[in-house]
């Protein structure tokens, strides 16, 4: 019987865990995806606020450099959750999609509304990309054939995904991992796969079957946490990443994404969840992403960057440490302690001391 259970899962078979039950993944104490009667319930409800067909970035088309050494790192919004991160020589992408849809047909599904931040073939070399799940708007098949040709990245994910990623794209370096696991990237850089609360599918009968994940990037320029996408499930992920991690230099947290909240809050968190969520895994800075680029739920186009900002004031936290980025926009992040007010970093949780920066 658990051998027939196992097989049913067409990405995964492995050993049981508190999070995989022989044949699914699952959230520990956590709430599991929406029926298919409640996403008919929301889709029928006519809440959905109607988005610009277009929506141009205020920042023009970035155009990196090809490194960033030493402790220095830079943050540069492509759309959505596609972000590239520079920091002690390294190029990362997370979840990249340049495609114009998020969406498994070419002409139907949610379609950006302005252009890729970086155009693709201004991407410095690319060497690591981190892929949290396998929904359309973060596992772009189209957008990973490009990467494979023109930069041949390792790339990162959790358990199931590379199964998915291996057929469609054939020799694509892939290296897939379960909550808790470390690899090491260049000569002192590592990558931890943690825990978030969501769920996967690509279609209607592999739900759950591939793993959900973020990251924590730990390098010369210290850590850096995205979450990928996440419900914020009481901040037991938060408070998990504060007890292991200490502290980071900069959190990339989901703002976005985020009405009807009786459908969508299991798995996708507000924006003053999200800062609940910056306080108690003690990120010193924030980036908000996965927002405006792709419709995917009923809130306004602007309103997430409106309740961030609203969040951030009541609870007296400068909005220059929590940015809603936007394609194009760079931001270089200042190391610990530059650009914070005294005390301000009084409520990181179990923080340890900042390492020497120069």
């Amino acid at each position: 019987m658990a051998a027939r259970t196992r097989a049913a899962n067409r990405y995964y078979s492995g050993p049981l865990s508190d999070h995989f039950d022989g044949s699914l993944f699952f959230n520990p104490e956590g709430r599991p995806p929406a029926r298919f009667t409640d996403l008919l319930k929301w889709q029928l409800s006519g809440g959905r606020s109607k988005w610009p067909a277009a929506w141009p970035s205020p920042y023009p088309q970035a155009k990196p450099e090809q490194r960033i050494e030493g402790a220095a790192l830079r943050l540069t919004m492509v759309g959505h959750a596609s972000l590239l991160i520079q920091t002690a020589g390294l190029n990362i992408l997370t979840d990249p999609v340049w495609s114009e849809r998020a969406s498994p047909f070419g002409s139907a599904g949610p379609k950006r509304v302005n252009a890729p931040g970086i155009a693709f073939c201004d991407l410095p070399p690319i060497d690591l990309v981190l892929l949290s799940h396998n929904h359309y708007d973060h596992l772009d098949l189209a957008t990973l054939k490009r990467l494979k040709q023109s930069h041949d990245p390792m790339v990162i994910t959790p358990l199931g995904n590379d199964a998915i990623i291996g057929t469609a794209v054939p020799g694509m370096r892939v290296s897939a991992h379960d909550w808790g696991d470390s690899v090491e990237v260049a000569s002192d850089g590592i990558i931890h796969i943690e825990p978030v609360h969501h769920w996967s599918a690509r279609g209607g009968r592999d739900r759950r079957m591939a793993l959900w994940a973020g990251f924590v990037i730990d390098t010369a320029g210290g850590k850096v946490y995205f979450a990928g996408d996440t419900g914020f499930h009481g901040g037991t992920n938060y408070r998990r990443m504060a007890e292991k991690h200490g502290w980071f230099r900069l959190a990339i947290l989901p703002i976005g994404a985020y009405e009807p909240r009786w459908f969508m809050a299991p798995q996708h968190q507000n924006p003053a969840e999200a800062v609940q969520g910056m306080r108690l895994c003690g990120a010193v800075h924030a980036a908000g992403c996965h927002w405006g680029t792709f419709q995917l739920t009923d809130e306004p186009i602007e309103e997430p960057a409106q309740k961030l900002a609203e969040a951030l004031a009541a609870e007296g936290i400068s909005p220059e440490r929590f940015r809603a980025m936007r394609p194009g926009e760079a931001w270089d992040v200042p190391p610990p302690g530059q650009g914070t007010q005294p005390g301000q970093t009084r409520w990181l949780h179990n923080a340890n001391p900042p390492r020497s920066l120069p």
